[in-house]
Order: structure tokens, then sequence, then C-alpha cells
């Protein structure tokens, strides 16, 4: 039943909890009831769930249980009515001894809670125990010379009962000779004595036969007897007397067996057989005498059994001397057993979390400890401690309760579990220590992003590259555990040149592997820079960004291009004209060509592989400059046919080659004259070619004789026509191409002339002029071309006054005019 302070406490507690509420925890309580010993099992002792301030219908839900570390387990919790219940017969005489106040403790715990509630039980005495004497017989030995008053003691009874229930007092039954005085002895107890009132005669009454009866206060009276069977004994006047009355020795729990604790003295004035003293135990308990031994002719008390100042830190012995007369005397020893520190703290795992979550917040509760020392004072003070190098605290809860929490916040991925070991040491000499470990397992959760190894990527890819190849490769390590750490890549969509990122390239999800969509041309996209994503499987996922720059490296894949002279479509040879008097180093024509490709790929370089005269012309290795070499010699031919090849420097090179035909000329008249002879070149036969026509020649020889023939009629016939036509002189040097026969200047001036019939004899100034672009359209103009007009005139032998251009073509550069 609960004490009737507890009700007033709970008032004050609950008061000082709603005043300190935002400053200070709630303090846990402590409930007290009281119960009679000898109850039968299932008495109830008082409603927890109500003192608690807790609903009975909750009780199995929220955990709670009964908790009495080493000890035994007299209570039970109902959890349907909420009542505690004992569950066995409690006797407090077994249970606290002597002990005044016989306390039961044990603790509640609320185990969503963590919080613990202290319990004391009250086990009150009740008159259940008689007093009782060791034995049922007593035998007394007095000599009949005894003086009066002389004093005998007399056994003591033993009542485990406490207060009045205990022993209150002692009868004598009526006897002539001998009246009872009672005495206190040291711990309190009263025990008696007779005292002769008058003098003993051997002869007339040998034997005196008493009750003695000891008595208790309880409720109803409760008494025990014991028979005293008093001998009258002949001539012995003097008893023997211990040197002391009382005992009082120390001994330590780690005594060895065979020590001898005290040694008893006693003297006797007798003489002979009655100075002959023995000794012996005059009461000892059951529980002494397994620790004890008395030698009967030395009064040595020497140690038997092992000492435990736990179970027991006193023993109180009463000890006869006894004569040979069959004179006695009684002492008391007492025997203080002084603790040491033999017992190790005792560590106990309440409650315990075996895992919780690295985002856990700090004072996160993962176990319940209980400690307990059976020893005493200092011996049994403690300190409870972690490594200090844990993220834990061990806390002090209630008694002897301490909390295990976490500190700060946890990272499962610097450590995923902690092995804590719990250590406690008491404060004995030297100290005893107990160790336990408490593992935990730190559980992951998804705190931490993808993490590229580099900050940038940067890739070379080779133009010309495979379709659907493999570029590289990207990694991406996440430290958390499980789903949390599987990485997913992905390139963010956008736009490259127009076109989406997904439609150049594709990753693969799992691994990271890039790859190419497409052959990429180093002429058409030289780099490429996207973003690409790496994200985690947790919930919610995590991501992060990586810049990626590919580089597309050019291949040898473009020939070099040559510009001027621009390829011929028609057949035709480009010309150009180089004056006879022209110095060595002239610039004679350049060639130009560019490559579609870069670096050394692009740089192109110029030989010279084929020339009518070697040695005349020098090229430029790097320039494509075309210069005499030396001074020109009446043998050097009119026509001067150079082919040029231009190489790039790659890796195998590629090459091109252009034909040019080089007129030595210092005037235009010159030039006209020979202009008939020069046609387009011709590549030299094969060797193939050249043994067919070995083999036909025979069989074509007289048609190539009629052909000559022919051709040397008719040169005759325009050298004639030619003879009246007047010389040109300081005609510039210009360039020419031969279309179809017809003769024509390259257009690099173009200017309108009108001529009469007094200006044939006129000569025409041209100034010399440079290369221009050519042109590929056959449009009409309006332009007349000097030199033309001026060998109409000449072959119009002055017939007409004025000589008009009918119309004039440009084709592929060059200025075709007819006239009317």
């Amino acid at each position: 039943m609960a004490t009737a302070k507890y009700p007033q406490a709970c008032k004050r507690r609950v008061f000082f909890l709603f005043l300190f509420a935002n400053i200070c925890q709630a303090i846990t309580r402590q409930i007290q009831y009281s119960i009679p010993e000898e109850t039968e099992r299932g008495f109830l002792v008082g409603n927890i769930a109500r003192d608690l301030g807790l609903d009975a219908k909750e009780l199995s839900d929220r955990g709670i249980r009964i908790v009495s570390p080493g000890r035994t387990q007299y209570f039970a919790l109902n959890y349907k009515s909420g009542h505690l219940h004992t569950t066995k017969r409690i006797d407090r005489e077994e249970i606290c001894g002597q002990e005044e106040k016989c306390i039961l403790n044990f603790e509640i715990i609320v185990e969503d809670s963590m919080k613990i509630y202290g319990v004391e039980v009250e086990v009150t005495d009740i008159n259940d125990h008689a007093p009782t004497f060791p034995s049922e017989k007593l035998v007394i030995n007095i000599s009949e010379n005894a003086a009066l008053g002389s004093q005998f003691p007399l056994l003591e009874a033993q009542d485990p009962d406490l207060g009045n229930n205990s022993l209150q007092g002692y009868k004598l039954s009526n006897n002539s000779h001998f009246s009872l005085i009672l005495q206190t002895s040291v711990k309190g107890k009263q025990y008696g004595k007779i005292v002769l009132e008058r003098p003993l005669d051997h002869e007339k009454e040998a034997v005196h036969n008493l009750i003695f009866t000891a008595y208790d206060g309880g409720d109803p009276v409760r008494s025990g007897t014991a028979q005293l069977h008093i001998t009258v004994l002949d001539a012995n006047d003097n008893a023997p007397i211990f040197s002391q009355r009382i005992y009082e020795v120390s001994a330590r729990e780690d005594l060895p067996l065979g020590t001898i604790v005290v040694t008893l003295k006693a003297t006797d004035l007798d003489e002979g057989t009655n100075k002959e003293m023995t000794f012996s135990f005059a009461e000892i308990t059951e529980k002494a005498s397994q620790l004890f031994h008395l030698d009967k002719h030395t009064g040595a008390l020497t140690l038997i059994g092992s000492l435990d100042y736990e179970d027991s830190a006193l023993h109180e012995i009463e000890v006869q001397v006894r004569d040979g007369g069959g004179l006695l005397d009684r002492s008391t020893v007492i025997v203080f057993v002084t603790d040491v520190n033999d017992n190790a703290p005792k560590l106990e795992i309440t409650s315990l979390i075996s895992s919780i979550p690295e985002n856990s917040p700090p004072a996160t509760a993962i176990a319940l400890l209980n400690v307990q020392d059976e020893d005493s004072a200092e011996n049994t003070e403690v300190t409870c401690s972690i490594p200090s190098n844990l993220p834990f605290l061990l806390t002090k809860a209630y008694g002897n309760y301490y909390s295990l929490v976490t500190a700060r916040a946890l990272d499962r991925e610097q450590v995923a579990a902690y092995n804590i070991t719990v250590t406690v040491t008491d404060h004995g000499t030297p100290p005893l220590s107990t160790s336990i470990v408490i593992p935990l397992e730190i559980l992951d959760t998804n705190d931490n992003p993808p993490h590229f190894l580099q900050s940038i990527y940067t890739s070379y890819l080779m133009e010309n590259n495979p379709r659907g190849a493999s570029i590289f490769s990207l990694k991406a390590d996440d430290p958390d555990c499980g789903e949390n750490s599987r990485v997913t890549y992905s390139i963010i969509e956008h736009n490259i040149s127009d076109s989406p990122v997904s439609s150049f390239l594709s990753i693969n999800s799992e691994t990271g592997t890039v790859y190419g969509l497409i052959s990429f041309d180093y002429e058409e996209m030289r780099e490429m820079k996207f973003l690409v994503k790496a994200q985690d499987g947790g919930s919610p996922p995590l991501s992060s960004n990586v810049s990626v720059t590919l580089f597309i490296l050019d291949q040898n894949d473009n020939a070099p291009q040559i510009l001027y002279p621009s390829p011929p479509t028609d057949g035709s040879t480009g010309i150009e004209l180089a004056p006879r008097s022209s110095e060595p180093g002239y610039l004679v024509t350049k060639v130009v060509a560019v490559d579609a490709d870069s670096g050394q790929n692009a740089w192109l370089s110029y030989q010279l592989i084929k020339a009518t005269e070697p040695g005349l012309f020098t090229l430029g290795l790097h320039t494509g400059e075309i210069r005499t070499a030396r001074f020109f010699l009446e043998k050097d031919a009119l026509k001067q046919s150079l082919v040029v090849l231009v190489k790039d420097n790659g890796q195998p090179p590629l090459s091109a080659s252009a034909t040019l035909t080089v007129v030595l000329a210092d005037t235009i008249p010159a030039v006209l004259s020979d202009l008939s002879s020069i046609s387009a070149p011709v590549d030299p036969p094969s060797d193939l070619t050249f043994y067919l026509v070995l083999a036909v020649a025979f069989v074509s020889c007289l048609f190539f004789i009629f052909l000559l023939v022919l051709l040397a009629v008719k040169l005759h016939r325009w050298r004639y026509s030619q003879s009246g036509t007047e010389k040109f002189s300081g005609v510039p040097v210009s360039q020419f191409v031969g279309i179809d026969g017809v003769r024509a200047f390259l257009h690099s001036y173009c200017q309108e002339v009108s001529l009469t019939t007094d200006s044939r004899k006129s000569n025409f100034g041209f100034p010399k002029g440079n290369i221009s672009n050519t042109m590929t359209s056959h449009q009409p103009c309006e332009i007349n071309d000097p030199f033309l007009i001026a060998e109409e005139i000449a072959n119009s032998n002055g017939d007409s006054a004025n000589i008009q251009v009918k119309s004039c073509y440009q084709i592929k550069g060059f200025s075709l005019y007819i006239f009317s």
C-alpha cells in the first residue's frame, strides 16, 4: 500500500516541474509501500499504474518492467490491472535478520521513455516467532560452599522478531534457594543469572530442578522454556575467571584459514583438579560454528572458514571456562570483520539499442546500465567511464544506473560501427574493475552526393572516329552504402551547333562510358563542351555535375587544294609569260594552295617535279614562287612546261599537282608567231601505251606523213597572210590560254580601243599587268581587247575604215571577241 507521504511528495514534485520546466528535466520519483511479513503469494502491494500516473492499458505497450539486479524477485506487475503483488511468501527475518528496518528495493523501467522509478517496500514485523533456548536443558553445578549472592549465568533465549515482538524478559519458577536477576548484553539484549539466596547443602538436597521461561511482548504473547538442572557439588570454593569480560577483535575478511583470531585467558585460585580449566562455546550461531574453532585446552580461537564481510560484518560468540570442580565463568567474544576490496563491480545492461541512424540528434539514448558492488565504504564507490575518443557520453541517471548517449552527430562514412567499452572501477586498494563491450551499428542515410574523381574532365578524340565507339569514361564515387551509393550517369541536354548534345554523344548510365554517335570532322567541329550528371539511388536522390571538354584532333584527311593556277575544266593549260630579257630571280608567277587541315597537316611545301629546261626556273619550297634561275638563251625553247607538286606535312602526306606553261617572249608579234605551236601539255604515255604505239607504228606511218604535209601547207599560208602585218613593240607581258584554236589574251587588262585606218601604223603600248582572278561564267562583256583588234585590222588589209567589235565573251577568265 502506498504510504501517506507519497501523494504529498508527488504534488510538490509536480509543482516543481511546472515551475522549472524550461530549465531542468523531471526528477525520477521514488514510490514507497509497506506490507507485513508472512503474507501469502499474490498479496496486493499497491496500484503502481495509478501511483505513476499511467493508464493500466498502456503498461504492456510502453514496455514497463521490474528490475532488481542481484536480488530475488519478490514482486510482479499485473499489466491488466496495474497492481503490484507478491510472488512468494516473504519472511522478514530471513531477508533482513535483526535489522531494525527491512526495505526491499527495486526499480521500474519505462522502456519507451527510458525513465526509471525507484520503489521501496518496507516489510513490517509480526510476532511469528516465540523465544527459544539453544538447549532445552541446562545443567549447572554449584558447590555447596558457594557464597550467598553468587551468580550463575543462564542460557540466553533467541527471538528473531523486532520491537515488542522480540524477547522482553525471563521468569524463573519459584525456589527458596535461588532468585533471578536480569542483565543487558553489549548488543542491548537481556540475559538472566540465578543468584544464590540461601546456602546449599549437598547432603540435604543434591539436585534442584527449575523452569526458566523467556517471553516476548507480542499479541498474543509467545514464550519458550528451558529446564535448569542444578547439581550441588562438594568442596570447590573458587570458580575460574576470564581475564576480560568482553573480547573484541578485528579480522580482515581475507585472513587465511588456520589463523588464530584471539586466545582466551582465565584464572582459577583452586588447586589440583579444581584448577584444571577447559574452554568451550557457551552460545554460538550455526554460521559462526562453521567459521571458528575453540581449543578447549589453550583457549585459542582459530579461523576454520572464510570470512565474508558482505555476508556478515560481526560475529558474537559466548564462551565459557569450566574448572575441574565444575565451576565456570562466561565471556563474550566479538569478532569485527573488516572489509577488503575482494569484489569487483558488476556491470549489467538493462536496456540496449544495437543500431541508430547516422543523422540521430545528440543525446540519443543507446543503453541503460546498472552497476553493483558488494563491498562497503570506499570499496563500493565506483567510477564508470568510456574511452574519451568516442562520440558518446556516460551520465548517471538514477542511483546506480548510468545512461549511454551520443555526444554529437555521427558519420557512418567515417566510422560504420563502434565497439564501446564501458569500464567500471571501484575506489578500493587495489582497485578492481569490470568491462563490457557494447556493439553499435551506424545506419546509413543519404547525406553524400556522388563525387567525381576530377573537377573538370578533358578528353581528346581523333576525327573520323567509328560511330558507336567509346570515347572516354567518367567515374564518381559515393561514400554512402547500399542503394544510396548506386550511381547513375546522364548527359545534361543542351544544344551544340543548333543540335541537341544527345545527337552527338551517349553515356552508359551504369559505367559512365561516353560513346560517339557520329563520326566527328575536325574541319566542322573542333571542340565540344557539355555537363555530365551523377545521381545516387537515395531517397531523395543527390547529384553532382562535372564539366567535360572534348577536343577533336585533326587527321590528315584533306589533300592540298590549288587555288592558282585554277585547274582547267576544258583541257587547256594555264600560260605565263616571261620576257627573255628577265634577270635571274625574276618572279614569273606564284602557285597558291591551301589545306583544310590544321597544324602540321596544313604545312605545305612546293616541289618542281618536271620542267622542260631543268635549272631554268626555281620554286620556293614554302612560298610557291616560280622565279628565273638564270638568263634566258636563244636556244631555250619558247614554251616551257612546269609541273609543280604541292605536298602537306601529314602522316601519310597528301599532295596535289599543277601544270604551268611559261612562254618566253619579249614582244607581242613574237608571241603571236609562235602561238600556234603552243598546245596543252599531254601527259607522257605509260609504258604500256608506248609499247602499243610501237606495235601499230608501222601501220599508221603513212597516215602521219599525210597529216604533216597538210600541216606544212596550212602553216605556209598562215605565214604569208601575216607578212603584211605591222610589227608591234612594247606589248606588255601577259598570260595566254589556248581555247579551241582561238588566240586570246588572259583577262589581266581589258581596255576599250577604237581603231581607224590611220591608227594601224601606230604602236600599241600596253602597261604591264599582274595576275588577276579568273572567272568561270560565260557572259557577254563590253570590254575591247586591243591586241585582237589590232590583229583583225591587220588581216582586213585596210578595206575598212573602222572595225567594230561585234561581241565579247569571258570564258574561264579569258576574253573572246567576235569582229564585224
